[in-house]
């Protein structure tokens, strides 16, 4: 209410164009949740404000508990308001709940920081909070100054919610010894900020060398010292738009990248997603839709469907399988690798393990795990990225018809 009425106030004071509008978030938690809309809308009736009532859902089995559930699912309703700008009431004893809270969390320089004066949200909305520095007491007074009602949610008495406890039970008893507890915190809280803003200063300097688009180079990473390391890798993983793992998680990604070896692939769940070292770059596993779950015959089709691709097969002159060739084969199939098959795609060099020339061509992991391969009566005759088998006549020459293969894959280059 005292947001709703000190914008009211400016309005009529010194911006008589600005166009105002409210924004309630109705979560279902309480048996009071109607009666506080409605009670909302009638306040903004009474000034002039154009009302909205936005019911989310929240998730009472979040493992992160209720509160976070319903933060995600306010957020995310802030985040898709047709606004310019959202205002947001949150004041300094709310600042000193978050550091407290985040700091009993384990949270790094960050989370300690607490919450930002002004953010830009998902949705391009920016977000203000221009209470942030203002006791609760004084924005009370404030109210009862002005004999301005507002609704006290009950859930605010129930201690065994963290923030409550904190509110209720430790910052009275720290105030016995120190005095205004909640001001120091807050200070604390923007001295934080200011490491916090530096830290990502220093972030986006070694992220000019180290990143590449969505990839993270790990000799790149090697060059820092461990600090700087753990601090590009939260960096990387915000860049990314996922929230970084806990100190030990986040420790263990570190070693696990130090001792990454060339040929090593480490996997990380984080945040729902899974990244994966490949070409000795740390990035996202792409998602994709199931392969065919058995050998795919090919009978003269111009694309056989391959997962979330395809692949092509086109007609041609002394290019690609000779046709010829092919129609010696009793069966022509498209198989996924399994490991161990032998290929020779050069007719000067000897036939090796199709492993090895995949590494040799730096072929991303997750391509080598997803390809098509096509085999001739258990003959392996061609592997993207890699090229056709040479042994026999299997290649159509000069002026002979043949056929050329690609694999073609959403957002990347064809591979043929």
């Amino acid at each position: 209410m005292a947001l709703l009425h000190a914008l009211v106030e400016v309005r009529g004071n010194t911006f008589p164009d600005l166009q105002l509008s409210a924004l309630h978030v109705h979560h279902g938690l309480s048996a009071h949740a109607d009666g506080w809309s409605e009670f909302c809308a009638a306040a903004c009736a009474a000034v002039g404000v154009r009302f909205h009532c936005e019911r989310v859902s929240v998730d009472r089995g979040d493992p992160r508990g209720l509160e976070a559930a319903a933060r995600q699912a306010r957020y995310a309703a802030f985040a898709g308001c047709a606004a310019d700008w959202l205002l947001l009431a949150h004041h300094r004893d709310d600042q000193a709940e978050t550091l407290l809270l985040n700091l009993l969390r384990g949270a790094g320089v960050r989370g300690l920081a607490a919450m930002p004066d002004e953010r830009r949200l998902a949705g391009g909305v920016r977000l203000l909070r221009p209470f942030l520095a203002m006791p609760r007491a004084e924005i009370l007074d404030w109210l009862r100054q002005r004999d301005i009602a507002w609704v006290e949610d009950d859930s605010n008495a129930n201690t065994a919610l963290r923030r409550n406890f904190l509110r209720r039970r430790v910052l009275p008893v720290l105030g016995e010894s120190f005095p205004d507890p909640a001001g120091a915190l807050a200070r604390a809280a923007a001295r934080l900020a200011e490491s916090s803003a530096l830290a990502d200063e220093i972030a986006a300097t070694d992220a000019r060398v180290a990143m590449r688009g969505d990839t993270l180079s790990l000799a790149a990473c090697k060059t820092l010292s461990p600090v700087r390391r753990a601090n590009l890798l939260r960096h990387f993983l915000r860049h990314l738009g996922l929230r970084a793992p806990d100190g030990r998680q986040l420790q263990e990604m570190l070693r696990q990248l130090e001792g990454a070896a060339h040929d090593a692939a480490p996997r990380f769940r984080v945040d729902g997603r899974e990244l994966q070292v490949s070409g000795a770059c740390l990035g996202l596993r792409p998602g994709h839709a199931e392969l065919p779950p058995a050998a795919l015959p090919w009978r003269g089709e111009s694309r056989l469907d391959w997962g979330d691709g395809c692949v092509r097969f086109c007609r041609s002159v002394g290019e690609g399988l000779s046709e010829a060739a092919l129609q010696r084969f009793s069966a022509i199939e498209l198989r996924p690798r399994r490991g161990g098959e032998l290929l020779r795609p050069d007719a000067r060099r000897p036939r090796r393990l199709l492993k090895k020339w995949l590494a040799e061509g730096r072929v991303p992991l997750w391509q080598r795990e997803r390809m098509p391969l096509l085999w001739g009566d258990g003959q392996l005759l061609w592997a993207p990225e890699i090229g056709y088998a040479t042994d026999g006549d299997l290649l159509a020459t000069s002026g002979v018809p043949g056929w050329t293969l690609s694999w073609e894959v959403p957002d990347c280059a064809p591979a043929g």
